[in-house]
């Protein structure tokens, strides 16, 4: 019997070795310096909206060790209740980058504050919750700039769209928000199955059932189904919240908290990665490793690189960490004292933002602010906690400036592009990069402002006690900037220029947008619980007053995007159409910073899509295939490949726990 045991021991502990042989990773697998592998097969750097969603995809191969490094640690409490995000913000904590512009000559010489989420989540665990998608026209303009590269089809709509849908579990809102916000939807535009729960608020402040009324009652038609590709008209946008417990869905708990036991994954927290390590002794640039530290100072350690190393550091971090590993614009590297690896000059530039401001008026009727102010049992409630901001609306170039303006407008863009393309560009003289330039502005200008996508963004603001505020965004701004280092550390901010209305259009289309805030707020039925205009006051009536005003107060909407541009490489991009950053033969970028154009959206939903067709990407180009046989090979070799599904990944943890019981089990008996 004890023979029999022993024999029953071995085949088990073989098992679970051929099973988990990556040193049994354990789900959540927060780990120190000094519990780390010498080598991973994919070493991610950034744990934010991109950086959780594709480590999880991948860990779901247990032939693969995935690691994540992340400059935050994990955030608040707070994160996980919606509302929170706007009366506790953690804007301006140790959980944000706190990052800010150069002077802006053409916003009234202003630094603009630009917040970024430093944290395990990133800035999806601190934003707003929209979870909007871009207009198919967006999307199909984005694979038009890359169609001369192969496979150019993989970033069409019908690819994005199954993507995105790929990424959520939808719920359709409670019968009260309903009511309230008469709120509409079409179901078979969502996912039902994905890692991030999307749905409504499950209360709505009483004043929301003005929003899409006044907007039909000035020209805006409302949008029944939002989020299967035409985003035009008005709407209240999906949230990412979760409804079981109302709260907050994000990178974190959509994708890593749910991820089973045993899973191959490590996640490195208060590291921030100081450069990618590269070998060229075969011609091309091969990532070999990762350097990362805990601070200014500390020591500096690394891992090995077996597969990919793959940056998920956003718009500002991934072209920063690119430059200080020596790729990037040759002046720029030489000037921080960083030895050129690779001169590719589109890396930081090409950069669009969203610009936004708003008109605000005295509210006759409670806000959410005002709510939360009372104190009262329901302002701590879960369903007012999950009320967010959500009433939007997306107009076209036509309803701002009328078929002729259109006309003439459009002209105007296409006869002064080769001008603004020479004098102001991206503030880069690099001819590849001002090819570029024209390449993002012609299909703005012909294929975008032309179109019915929207121009601007119209937003329900009910969060400041005794306020209503109607905003106003910008969603392609013709003017471009870029992000530079200064420096050879990566505890140095970059320098970040976005150029505010350097383009006069930008200027135009903010001025129409803000006035047509100030008219929705006086249409019916919403005028009946707006009062006296507080800002920018009654004052301001001409085209100067506004202009005026919004160079002094217009500032980020929080989407910064293309510092990596996907782009052919003689345009200035970046990235090829697989995500790889060209002179490389194992660096990917999959965060905002690769899209070429800024969306009419807010951009979580686009990078949940975007990691989600990377992981598609990846587990292709290692040939996926269900796992045969064993593999006993250390965890740091990369010589398996395979592909295993979540599902597929738990019912193989579910029988190593089954044999593990017998095991018990013949204990028991035999001993």
């Amino acid at each position: 019997m004890r023979s029999f045991a022993l024999f029953l021991l071995g085949f088990i502990a073989t098992t679970s070795a051929r099973i988990n042989y990556h040193r049994h990773i354990v789900s959540r697998a927060y780990v120190e310096q000094n519990a780390l592998f010498d080598a991973y097969d994919f070493v991610i750097v950034g744990g934010g909206t991109a950086g959780l969603a594709l480590a999880s995809r991948l860990s779901a191969n247990p032939n693969y060790t995935v690691l994540v490094i992340e400059a935050g640690g994990i955030g608040p409490d707070s994160v996980d209740i919606p509302a929170e995000t706007y009366f506790k913000s953690v804007f301006n904590s140790q959980y944000d980058w706190g990052y800010e512009t150069v002077p802006q000559p053409a916003a009234a010489g202003r630094k603009a504050y630009w917040p970024r989420g430093k944290l395990l989540g990133g800035s999806s665990a601190i934003n707003g919750m929209y979870l909007i998608r871009p207009h198919q026209i967006e999307v199909n303009t984005w694979h038009d700039v890359i169609s001369s590269q192969p496979d150019a089809h993989e970033w069409t709509w019908d690819n994005f769209f199954g993507a995105l849908k790929k990424s959520e579990t939808f719920t359709p809102p409670t019968d009260d928000t309903v009511k309230t916000a008469r709120i509409q939807w079409n179901a078979d535009s969502h996912g039902t199955s994905g890692p991030v729960h999307a749905t409504y608020p499950g209360y709505m402040v009483p004043s929301t059932q003005n929003w899409l009324p006044t907007l039909e009652a000035v020209g805006i038609p409302r949008n029944g189904d939002a989020d299967g590709g035409d985003t035009s008209g008005g709407f209240f946008a999906v949230s990412a919240i979760n409804p079981t417990n109302w709260t907050r869905s994000y990178s974190k708990s959509g994708y890593i908290d749910s991820l089973p036991p045993g899973s191959n994954l490590h996640i490195l927290l208060q590291n921030t990665v100081t450069r990618i390590l590269f070998d060229s002794s075969s011609g091309g640039l091969r990532a070999t490793g990762v350097e990362f530290s805990p601070a200014p100072g500390a020591t500096v350690q690394s891992v090995r690189v077996n597969k990919e190393a793959i940056l998920c550091g956003g718009s500002i971090n991934s072209p920063q960490i690119l430059q200080l590993s020596g790729v990037g614009p040759n002046d720029v590297l030489s000037a921080a004292g960083v030895d050129v690896r690779l001169d590719l000059p589109g890396v930081g530039t090409h950069l669009q933002d969203h610009i936004s401001a708003g008109v605000s008026f005295q509210s006759k009727q409670d806000t959410a602010g005002d709510i939360e102010k009372s104190g009262s049992d329901f302002s701590k409630s879960a369903e007012f906690l999950s009320f967010v901001n959500s009433g939007v609306a997306y107009v076209n170039s036509t309803t701002l400036f009328g078929a002729d303006g259109v006309t003439m407008m459009h002209q105007q863009m296409n006869s002064d592009m080769p001008s603004f393309a020479t004098s102001i560009g991206t503030g880069s003289n690099n001819s590849q990069v001002l090819e570029g330039f024209k390449t993002i502005y012609t299909a703005i200008s012909d294929k975008i402002f032309t179109s019915n996508v929207g121009q601007a963004e119209i937003l329900f603001n009910l969060n400041i006690p005794g306020q209503i505020v109607v905003q106003a965004a910008i969603q392609h701004p013709l003017s471009q900037g870029r992000i530079w280092i200064n420096t050879n550390s990566a505890f140095d901010a970059p320098s970040i220029d976005p150029q505010y209305f350097s383009h006069w259009a930008d200027v135009v289309t903010m001025r129409e947008g803000l006035k047509l805030a100030r008219k929705v707020a006086g249409a019916a039925p919403l005028n009946s619980v707006v009062g006296d205009e507080i800002a920018p006051g009654s004052q301001v009536v001409s085209d100067d007053d506004w202009d005026q005003w919004l160079r002094g107060n217009g500032g980020t909407e929080f989407h910064p995007t293309s510092s990596c541009a996907m782009l052919p490489r003689e345009q200035g991009g970046v990235v090829d159409n697989k995500l790889k950053v060209y002179g490389t033969s194992n660096v990917r970028i999959v965060d905002a910073s690769v899209f070429p154009i800024n969306f009419a959206a807010h951009t979580m939903a686009p990078v949940y899509g975007l990691a989600e067709r990377a992981a598609e990407i990846i587990h292709t180009n290692y040939n996926p295939e269900p796992p045969r046989g064993s593999n006993n090979s250390d965890p740091g070799d990369s010589s398996s490949n395979g592909d295993l599904s979540n599902d597929a990944y738990r019912n193989i943890i579910s029988s190593s726990t089954w044999l593990l019981g017998l095991f018990s089990l013949a204990l028991a008996v035999f001993f």
